[in-house]
């Protein structure tokens, strides 16, 4: 997730700098930083630079353990904005020293290619700079959404955050069920995967609710419509979702606890 942000923030051209600190960067971060379009360090510098905002994007299991490296940043007088999955703002304030304003954000990765969502949550009192700035670095990668509720950021991680995931597992499985109707590998995964993005982009443009759009391609007795009844049994895909979402959120209360 962090590349996606670097990616989106550097396609947007709005903030002067950007220092990456990655202990282990790979060659993508590496070619940014030859090319100076990111500055890059192994470490945090002993001395910070002057930072509007700092962005978190750790493993919650890896930002629980850097209390030394949150109180430093909480020092820093930024914007402290966290992307970890479950970790909530109640833990991030007591390790950040509580003085700092904070927010916690799910971004997702289609945020690379400007077409993302992020959903955010003010960690306490905000003032309009700093609810501003929070939106501007995420809106760099798309829509935005702020939301009151802390508690439904678990919620909000299994569906936008995790989703891409699901919609990617959805073009494999589609090719790999064109395969078993006899179309050769690079023909089923054309299919599908211009099948799933042209869907996604109509989606986009269209206002109407998904559910017309998908009766739109459903002719009575026709080929969809036996797909479909498949796929809408008691036992399909809509059960199924719901048990992935749930997981998905179940998993991201259990990495919030301390």
């Amino acid at each position: 997730m962090g590349s996606a942000l670097i990616k989106g923030w550097l396609a947007a051209k709005r903030f002067s700098a950007i220092h990456v600190v990655e202990p282990a960067p790979s060659g993508g971060l590496k070619s940014l930083a030859r090319k100076r379009a990111i500055s890059l360090h192994r470490e945090l510098p002993a001395s910070l630079p002057p930072l509007a905002a700092v962005v978190l994007a750790i493993k919650p299991q890896v930002l629980k353990g850097e209390g030394d490296l949150l109180g430093t940043l909480g020092k820093s007088g930024a914007l402290v904005l966290s992307i970890a999955a479950g970790i909530g703002t109640t833990l991030l304030r007591t390790r950040l020293g509580g003085g700092a304003p904070l927010v916690r954000a799910m971004p997702n990765t289609p945020g690379a290619i400007g077409r993302g969502i992020t959903v955010l949550c003010a960690g306490g009192k905000l003032s309009a700079k700093d609810r501003a700035l929070a939106e501007g670095l995420m809106s760099a990668l798309g829509e935005t959404l702020w939301i009151d509720d802390e508690a439904l950021m678990d919620a909000v991680t299994a569906v936008s955050g995790s989703g891409p995931a699901y919609v990617f597992l959805l073009a494999e499985t589609l090719a790999a069920a064109a395969r078993a109707q006899g179309l050769d590998g690079p023909t089923a995964e054309r299919l599908a995967r211009t099948t799933v993005a042209g869907s996604g982009a109509l989606l986009a443009a269209d206002t109407r609710p998904a559910s017309d759009l998908r009766k739109e391609v459903t002719s009575p007795g026709g080929t969809t419509e036996a797909a479909l009844n498949v796929l809408m049994a008691s036992d399909g895909l809509e059960p199924l979702m719901r048990r992935a979402v749930d997981a998905a959120t179940r998993r991201g209360r259990d990495l919030g606890k301390a």
